[in-house]
């Protein structure tokens, strides 16, 4: 007599969109709780972005506070690590969590599909998982301003992206545009480097901080007062700026007339200095006016000063761009951001989760490692 058992639906898996820390630190979370976790990543190796930055990054963030779920960032690394340590260091999670990492996998499309959700992916793919993270990243695609007379500019533009190192532009004229994090030290890159002239061209002044004051990082302050109110940590940002950095309005660089907290609401995180300061004090960086426009081989600034520079690195920054992806369902907000972050789902999308969309000021890394935990034991609870 023949046993039959019931049939048993099967189990799928849970995606993971993005094969960068966020996405690492998900799958890995996932997997010490026994979730089954495939992760997406359409460059040929985890890290892509980071494998992409400037030769000179390192984390604004310390070793000890920027290790992902389960594996410590070795102290040979130092205390701020190197941009090829990252990725050293995101190869070897990968490959002590064993994580299920697919190369050369793009999704196109996320749907809902009853209580599934189904992915559209390269070579025609139609994935069914049970649950999906979307992890694609802060700084996914190169925004450059459609700037009036761009397209018809006789220089050389380039996105931030596709610097490296100053070996390029060694004895030449050169504007860099933008004063976030990315501008700020491509600058003194370029200052320390070799070039001719670094000219800096910001729109709205930045907060500028010490990456550590008397020994204690800035980190470690972001993490204390993250949930302060923020008036009150404006208040606080504006005392330890009088202290700690040093008036720099002769050299075009005033103090911002609004608060550090109430800045970082709004996207922008304070500028960490690791050289500028010391760059523009000795005028080795000028500061300009923001970029109003392009006239054959000049640069118009919102001064009216017209300028030929021999090159233009505009670390202008970055979009998310979800819409392709995700938005026919709802869940981005005006500006292309998922209107949630971390354990939370969107009301109308149960079992989608993002990680590393936003920019905190307690270090990004950090974070990462916190939303994967709590996506992980919030998606393992749901089995």
């Amino acid at each position: 007599m023949a046993i039959t058992t019931p049939h048993q639906p099967p189990v799928h898996p849970v995606y993971v969109i993005g094969g960068g820390p966020g996405g690492l630190a998900v799958a890995a979370a996932l997997g010490a709780r026994g979730v089954r976790a495939v992760v997406l990543e359409k460059s040929d190796a985890v890290g892509a972005s980071w494998r992409a930055h400037y030769d000179r990054l390192r984390l604004h963030t310390t070793r000890r506070l920027s290790a992902l779920p389960g594996l410590k960032m070795p102290r040979s690394f130092g205390r701020w690590v190197a941009r090829a340590d990252v990725v050293r260091y995101l190869e070897k999670y990968a490959e002590q969590h064993e994580l299920e990492v697919v190369t050369g996998v793009e999704v196109h499309r996320v749907e809902r599909d009853g209580a599934d959700w189904i992915l559209h992916a390269t070579g025609g793919r139609r994935l069914t998982g049970r649950a999906v993270v979307v992890a694609t990243g802060y700084n996914h695609t190169p925004h450059v301003p459609d700037w009036p007379g761009r397209d018809a500019y006789e220089g050389e533009l380039n996105h931030a992206r596709s610097y490296r190192n100053p070996g390029p532009y060694e004895g030449r004229d050169v504007l860099v545009v933008g004063a976030g994090n990315t501008g700020a030290e491509i600058a003194a890159d370029l200052a320390e480097g070799g070039a001719a002239r670094v000219r800096l061209a910001i729109r709205t002044v930045p907060h500028i901080v010490r990456r550590t004051t008397a020994g204690w990082p800035a980190q470690r302050t972001g993490i204390l007062v993250r949930r302060l109110p923020a008036p009150l940590v404006d208040r606080m940002g504006a005392l330890m700026a009088k202290v700690a950095v040093p008036d720099l309005s002769a050299h075009g660089l005033p103090r911002p007339t609004t608060g550090l907290a109430t800045r970082q609401r709004e996207g922008a995180v304070p500028v960490q200095d690791v050289g500028l300061i010391d760059a523009v004090r000795a005028g080795k960086v000028e500061v300009v006016a923001a970029v109003e426009a392009f006239d054959g081989a000049e640069v118009v600034l919102a001064d009216g000063t017209r300028i030929a520079p021999d090159a233009i690195v505009a670390a202008t920054g970055y979009r998310r761009a979800l819409e392709p992806l995700l938005g026919h369902l709802d869940v981005l907000d005006e500006r292309g951001r998922p209107v949630v972050h971390g354990a939370r789902c969107p009301r109308e999308a149960p079992g989608l989760y993002f990680t590393g969309f936003t920019n905190p000021i307690s270090g990004m890394f950090r974070e990462l490692a916190i939303d994967a935990e709590r996506i992980a034991r919030r998606i393992a609870k749901s089995k």
